[in-house]
Order: C-alpha cells, then sequence, then structure tokens
C-alpha cells in the first residue's frame, strides 16, 4: 500500500506498490503522447491518443497578428500601445527575431489547452503571439519533466531530493488537469462530486474509474507538496 510522502534526512521519501507505479508511468507516458511534438510534421500534436488529428491551416505570424489588431493598417508601424505583443511582454516582435515564426492554432484538445492555456483572456492575437514564442518550449519542459517522474517510479521506496521532487509534483499537476478535464472539473461542487467516488469496489462507469485515478493522483502530489513545504521550515 502507498505511504505518503514525508521530509526526512535522506530527502523527500515516499512509498509506492508496484501496481500503483505502473499507473502512475502509464498516465505519464499519456500525457507525454500529448504533448510531444511530431516530427514527421515539425508542429505539435494537439489531440490525445486515439483521436485524429484536424486539418492545420495556416497561421499567422506574430507581426501578422499585430497588424490586423491595428484595424488593417499594415503599412504603417504599430503604436507600442496597440501593439499585443508589446503590450503582454513589453517587447516587440523584433527583440525575438524576424517576427516570422508561424504562430500554432490552441490546442483541439481541451484536455492539451488546460496544460498549454491561451495567455491573454478575450486577446487571440496577443495570445497567438506569445503562443508562437514559448509553446514548443513549454511543451519539451513538460515532457521533459514527466519523463524524470516515470524514471523515479522503477522502486517502489521513492528517495527524491528537492529539485526532482518538483519536477515529480509538476508531472502529478499535468496528469491532474488532463484527468480534470475528462471528468468535466470546472467547480467546487464537480470537485466534491469526484472526491466522493472513494471505492473502486462500487465503480461501474469510466468516469467512476478516472475518478478514482484523479482521487489517488491528488493524494500523491497533496502528500509530495505537504512534504516540500517543509523543506522550507
Amino acid at each position: 500500500m502507498a505511504r505518503a510522502f514525508r521530509n526526512s534526512p535522506r530527502g523527500i521519501v515516499g512509498q509506492l506498490e508496484r501496481t500503483e507505479r505502473d499507473l502512475l508511468r502509464n498516465l505519464f507516458d499519456d500525457v507525454v503522447i500529448m504533448l510531444e511534438p511530431d516530427d514527421d510534421a515539425g508542429a505539435p500534436v494537439d489531440d490525445a491518443p486515439g483521436k485524429r488529428p484536424a486539418p492545420e491551416e495556416s497561421p499567422a505570424s506574430a507581426q501578422d497578428a499585430a497588424a490586423q489588431a491595428a484595424d488593417g493598417e499594415s503599412e504603417q508601424e504599430l503604436a507600442p500601445e496597440r501593439d499585443p505583443l508589446w503590450a503582454l511582454t513589453g517587447l516587440s516582435p523584433e527583440d525575438f527575431g524576424d517576427g516570422e515564426t508561424p504562430a500554432p492554432d490552441p490546442p483541439s484538445d481541451p484536455a492539451v489547452l488546460r496544460l498549454l492555456p491561451d495567455a491573454v483572456r478575450d486577446d487571440p492575437e496577443a495570445s497567438a503571439a506569445f503562443r508562437a514564442m514559448t509553446e514548443r518550449g513549454l511543451r519539451q519542459s513538460k515532457v521533459a519533466a514527466l519523463r524524470a517522474a516515470t524514471m523515479v517510479l522503477e522502486s517502489a521506496h521513492i528517495a527524491l531530493d528537492e529539485a526532482a521532487a518538483q519536477r515529480f509534483a509538476a508531472a502529478l499537476n499535468d496528469v491532474r488537469l488532463v484527468l480534470a478535464e475528462r471528468l468535466d472539473i470546472r467547480t467546487d461542487a464537480d470537485s466534491e462530486r469526484v472526491h466522493g467516488v472513494d471505492d473502486w469496489a462500487d465503480a461501474e462507469s469510466i468516469d467512476d474509474y478516472l475518478a478514482l485515478v484523479y482521487n489517488f493522483v491528488s493524494w500523491v502530489q497533496e502528500s509530495l507538496m505537504q512534504a516540500l513545504l517543509e523543506t522550507l521550515d
């Protein structure tokens, strides 16, 4: 049976049974597949395993998005206050290169969109510009954390230093975000509904099993975060 993580002289330690480690390993691998770039197409794959990718469209560049925001004044230099990239970062497109890097469309899978949300609510041009600069790097950093988390699951007895514990917590959080989207968790009432599913013997549907998995991942993450907080004392 799993033992909660705790802070100790040997680092942050915990214990997970083989079936529990296999479950987490499979969850980490699934999220990696959702986030990994498609090397053949040269663009990120936005869909979960088993889904067919939506047809790609040619996205506007960050500079094109800024030009469109200027009411069609594409031949006139944008004032900083009207440039959505400047408003978001304090920098102009030229500060990030030639301004021709394509801005990817937001992920079509809502679970991936939870992992890679729009930077600016209700401002698609600014979000597209920011996505063009950051999305590939964010995908890569998340994949790296998920793979690192998988590596620590080789043994039932887990001992982590602070940096490894933070990466493990980040991987668990990404799994929770995906599960929360699949379970349609939006409000406190939704969370209470899911937390109310606590007996594997009573599980009768896919949602019941997902809720049990979500609750287990949440418990592991909460114990890990509590142990990390104790390192600050």
